[in-house]
C-alpha cells in the first residue's frame, strides 16, 4: 500500500513503497502540493538487473545540451531548466522502496497555487475522465466543450487535473492508436495472405513490449530468386520517411547481369539505432537462407556501420559518394563555389585509380586550400577505404560505383502522399511498383 502524506507534511527519509510507479506518484504528489513539477532521473541495477537505486529530480534540474548554433531548427523551445538540485533518492532491497535521501532546496520560484494546475508531471488524464472524453468524442464533442463539462462537475477547471491541450492530446492519440493497430492488423493479413499464395513469400515483424509493430521487413519469392544469382552486392537506403507514422522506408536493392536495379526487399523502421538495424540484417539474412553479400553500399552512419559489421562481418561495406557530395555541399559549400576546388574535390571522390594517386590528389588540396583542420575532411579521409574504389580494386563490385543511389527508392514512391498513406496503402503501391519494374525487364 502505497503511503499517504498529509498535505502539510514533509517527506522523510525511512519512509517506504513497494514499487517504482508508487515511488514515483508519492514524490510526484508531494512536488505538486509544493509548486514544482518532477521528473524520473537516474537508476542503479545489480548484476541480476534488479533495481537497487532510484532517483527523482525536479523538472528543472540539469541544463540543456548544447546545440549547434549552425543548425537549423524547426522550433525554438523555451529553456527551463536552471541546475536545481531539489531530489529524492530511494533504495530498493527485497521489493521494499525506502526513501535514502531528500534534497528540498530549490535554486527558483515555486508555482503559486493559481499555477499548479499547470505543471507538467501534474497534467495527465486519468481514467475515469478519460472514458468521458472518449464517450463525448464518440458523440462528436470537441475536446473544448468536453474539458469545459467535466470542469463544470467538479466544479472548476482548476480541479479537472489536466488542461484543454492535455484532452486533446489524449484524444489524438487514442485515435492514432486505434488507426495504428487496425493498419498493422490489416498489413499482417495481408502478409499471411501472400505467404498462402506463396509458399517462399517470406516477412518478419518486430514487435515492443507493447505488442506494438515497430519494424517489419518483407520479400516475394521473386526476390529470393534475384537474390541467388545477384546477391553478391547489395545497396541500402534509409534517406525516404514516408507515411503518417514517420517510419523510415528501406529498400534493399541489387543489380542484375543488365545492370538494371532489382529489389531483394523492403523494411519499414521505426528508428535508425544499430538495433533496429541489426534486426533487419538479421531479418534478411534469413530469408536469404543465411547468404551474405559480399558488398554492402550504405551512406555514412555510425549506427548502421555498427549493425553491419555485426551482421556482416565478412562484407566489405563502402559508401555512397552520392551522399558525400550532398554532405559537401553543407560542409564545405563557401569552398564548392571556386571551380578548381570543385574539381580537385571531385577527382578525390571519383577520379583516382590508385591509392598513391589519391593521396597525392587528396594532400595537395588539403595543403593548396589549408583545410588541415576541417573536422569533417578529417572524418571523410580517415573513412576513405569505405568510398574511393582505388582502395576497393580486388573487391567485388560488380561495376557499381558508389555513385549509384538506390534509384528504386524514388521510382516506387513517385506520386504517392508521404504523410496521410496508411501502410497497407503502401505496401499495396510498392508491390505494383515492383511488378511494373520486372515486367520492363
Amino acid at each position: 500500500m502505497e503511503e499517504i502524506i498529509e498535505d502539510d507534511e514533509e517527506l522523510k527519509v525511512g519512509t517506504q513503497v513497494h514499487s517504482d510507479e508508487e515511488a514515483y506518484n508519492l514524490y510526484n504528489t508531494y512536488a505538486l502540493r509544493k509548486g514544482f513539477s518532477v521528473r524520473k532521473s537516474h537508476i542503479r541495477r545489480d548484476t541480476s538487473n534488479n533495481i537497487r537505486l532510484r532517483e527523482f529530480v525536479c523538472s528543472k534540474a540539469g541544463f540543456a545540451q548544447d546545440q549547434d548554433v549552425f543548425e537549423p531548427t524547426k522550433h525554438k523551445k523555451l529553456e527551463t531548466r536552471v541546475g536545481c538540485k531539489a531530489m529524492i533518492s530511494f533504495t530498493v532491497k527485497d521489493g521494499i522502496w525506502t526513501i535514502s535521501h531528500i534534497n528540498s532546496d530549490h535554486n527558483h520560484e515555486l508555482a503559486k497555487p493559481e499555477e499548479r494546475q499547470f505543471l507538467r508531471s501534474g497534467q495527465k488524464v486519468t481514467n475515469a475522465c478519460g472514458q468521458v472524453f472518449t464517450s463525448m468524442k464518440d458523440a462528436r464533442i470537441g475536446a473544448t466543450k468536453a474539458f469545459f463539462y467535466v470542469a463544470n462537475e467538479v466544479g472548476d477547471p482548476e480541479n479537472v487535473g489536466c488542461t484543454k491541450k492535455d484532452v486533446y492530446n489524449y484524444l489524438q492519440r487514442k485515435k492514432n492508436e486505434m488507426e495504428e493497430a487496425g493498419d498493422a492488423q490489416s498489413l499482417l493479413n495481408h502478409f499471411k495472405r501472400k505467404q498462402g499464395e506463396d509458399p517462399n513469400f517470406f516477412y518478419s515483424m518486430q514487435l515492443d513490449q507493447y505488442s506494438r509493430m515497430i519494424n517489419f521487413f518483407w520479400r516475394d519469392s521473386r526476390a529470393k530468386s534475384d537474390y541467388d544469382c545477384f546477391g553478391d552486392i547489395i545497396c541500402f537506403d534509409t534517406t525516404f520517411r514516408t507515411n503518417k507514422y514517420d517510419m523510415i522506408c528501406a529498400p534493399i536493392v541489387g543489380v542484375n547481369h543488365h545492370w538494371r536495379n532489382v529489389v531483394f526487399g523492403c523494411a519499414f523502421l521505426l528508428d535508425e539505432t544499430t538495433e533496429s538495424f541489426v534486426w533487419l540484417f538479421e531479418s534478411f539474412l534469413e530469408s536469404m537462407g543465411n547468404k551474405a553479400p559480399k558488398s554492402i553500399f550504405t551512406y555514412e552512419d555510425k549506427a548502421m556501420a555498427k549493425a553491419v559489421k555485426i551482421v556482416f562481418p565478412g562484407a566489405s561495406h563502402r559508401l555512397y559518394t552520392w551522399h558525400i557530395g550532398k554532405n559537401a555541399g553543407k560542409k564545405i559549400g563557401s569552398y564548392l563555389g571556386n571551380p578548381e576546388f570543385k574539381k580537385q574535390f571531385n577527382h578525390c571522390l571519383h577520379g583516382c585509380s590508385s591509392e598513391i594517386e589519391f593521396q597525392v590528389s587528396w594532400d595537395n588540396l588539403i595543403g593548396r586550400y589549408n583545410l588541415g583542420n576541417n573536422p569533417w575532411l578529417a572524418k571523410l579521409y580517415s573513412l576513405r577505404q569505405k568510398w574511393c574504389a582505388a582502395f576497393n580494386l580486388d573487391t567485388f563490385s560488380a561495376r557499381i560505383r558508389s555513385t549509384q543511389r538506390s534509384e528504386s527508392t524514388n521510382n516506387v514512391f513517385q506520386g504517392i502522399s508521404t504523410h496521410t498513406t496508411e501502410l497497407i496503402k503502401f505496401v499495396h503501391h510498392y508491390e505494383k511498383k515492383i511488378e511494373e519494374m520486372r515486367l520492363t525487364e
